[in-house]
């Protein structure tokens, strides 16, 4: 018997490899379906069994076309009604891979077809459990994202309390806890580093499996709650109605443009131009009216927060080598409309003799000389709350606009002031100076590094208070 977890860290996403003897099962697969084929192919196997724990929110599963290609069975859990041919399990029915066994546990609350499988060996010993977004390390799936229902969150959260005593909590100590999800995800709100654990350790400090009565549990869980990125309930739509063949998405997104023709199609066709290099090469040169989201931070999650349109046309300016990539973790998300790429680059466009354009950025201690010499009138956390409450700069002008909700708050940006951005690190701060100079802001400047350099520097803050304290 092998298992393989297969962790996509932008998404804090866990898939699933089962193999025994000749037959294999995936758990939760990303959209792109290659990897687990060579997988398949490599140890000499055929997948038998897609198996969904939900209706995914955070990312476009790869199952319906992992099926197609493979013959290979898409399977939910009680409740489910997917608008395609899958098995819809019962509780406690037994699936056979070679000479395992993966028992189908319901457990509702996350979602109502909520399901996590049971790994039962080759001598009959339960070995691990794979538990999607019921349960993670050091925290467990949050109740207000279901697909359309008449249930409250408080409902789910009910739902979710017995999931956990009266299937999971019953479970042998030694069992390996498979999740869906890692810190970072969206889909909880205090998950571990760890990406697996015993059950056993989990029962001593996972807070939502202590004692505590139903009441208690509901009231843990929905405290603090932030609102889900928008895309969320699009992309569960999409894994429960199906979609288009990531191949095809893949042939029409991975095409090289050179500048003029990629200008044309922005002109034509109403594209964003969608630049995903690094902050620093971004602030150094852009091409106007572009919009930065780099593929080396939380890129997934801010395009499905910052574009509301999932069928949004998109034009890409990548780094050489990584047009594919960029194309592809679009798609993992349900934005399936890249046009092309920018060949040869941000340097291609500037050496065709086009309109360039650029942001300004000074170190954290030349902001801090201009904000002590009273030079700086504005300045813009554009962090969570929670991160701004927990510290911050002081002094007169600092404000919290996080970029989380800046298409809602954008009459809230001066357009009489210079205003210094920043973020934690310097990703997000880059994101908010392209949307806004998109939108015709044009005098900002880009604190480098954010909020670590601004303590670095040595500049006055609030005094710090632990997040955990202002759930």
């Amino acid at each position: 018997m092998k298992v393989e977890q297969i962790y996509t860290g932008c998404l804090a996403q866990g898939a699933y490899y089962i193999q025994s003897k000749d037959e294999a099962v995936i758990i939760d697969p990303l959209r792109e379906t290659e990897p687990y084929i060579k997988k398949a192919e490599e140890e000499g196997a055929k997948i038998k069994y897609v198996l969904e724990t939900h209706f995914h929110a955070d990312f476009v599963s790869g199952h319906i076309d992992l099926a197609k290609k493979t013959g290979a069975e898409i399977v939910f859990g009680p409740n489910a009604k997917p608008e395609y041919d899958a098995h819809i399990a019962k509780d406690d029915e037994i699936l056979e891979v070679g000479d395992v066994k993966i028992k189908v546990l319901h457990t509702p609350g996350h979602t109502m077809e909520s399901t996590t499988y049971l790994l039962i060996d080759e001598d009959g010993n339960n070995k691990a459990i794979f538990t999607g977004d019921t349960l993670f390390i050091g925290d467990v799936g949050r109740p207000d994202l279901a697909v359309k229902t008449d249930l409250s969150r408080e409902d789910l959260a009910g739902h979710l309390y017995e999931s956990l005593h009266n299937k999971i909590l019953p479970l042998e100590d030694n069992l390996t806890v498979y999740p869906g999800h890692g810190a970072g995800s969206a889909c909880g709100k205090n998950m571990s580093s760890e990406t697996t654990d015993t059950l056993g350790n989990q029962k001593k400090t996972n807070y939502a499996l202590q004692d505590m009565t139903k009441e208690e549990f509901v009231k843990q869980v929905t405290e603090g709650l932030v609102p889900p990125p928008q895309y969320f309930p699009k992309n569960a739509v999409m894994n429960k109605k199906g979609y288009g063949s990531f191949d095809q998405v893949l042939e029409k997104g991975n095409v090289a443009l050179d500048p003029d023709t990629f200008e044309d199609v922005v002109n034509a066709e109403g594209a964003i131009m969608l630049d995903v290099r690094s902050p620093e090469a971004y602030a150094e040169g852009h091409v106007p009216n572009s919009i930065f989201i780099g593929l080396d931070g939380s890129f997934a999650v801010w395009v499905g927060t910052l574009i509301p349109d999932l069928n949004q046309k998109i034009v890409l300016i990548t780094e050489k080598g990584r047009e594919e990539e960029a194309v592809t973790r679009l798609s993992r998300v349900g934005y399936d409309n890249t046009l092309g790429y920018l060949k040869g680059g941000y340097e291609n466009w500037k050496a065709s003799g086009k309109e360039c354009d650029s942001v300004k950025s000074v170190s954290a201690e030349e902001f801090k000389k201009a904000f002590e010499a009273g030079k700086v009138e504005e300045v813009v956390d554009v962090r969570k709350e929670s991160e701004y409450k927990s510290q911050h700069v002081e002094g007169e002008g600092v404000r919290n606009i996080p970029l989380d909700f800046i298409n809602d708050k954008m009459e809230e940006y001066s357009q009489e002031k210079e205003m210094y951005l920043h973020c934690a690190g310097g990703y997000r701060s880059m994101i908010t100076a392209s949307i806004l100079k998109s939108r015709g802001y044009h005098d900002l400047v880009n604190i480098e590094g954010g909020f670590d350099a601004i303590q670095e520097a040595g500049m006055k803050t609030s005094e710090y208070v632990c997040p955990s304290t202002m759930l």
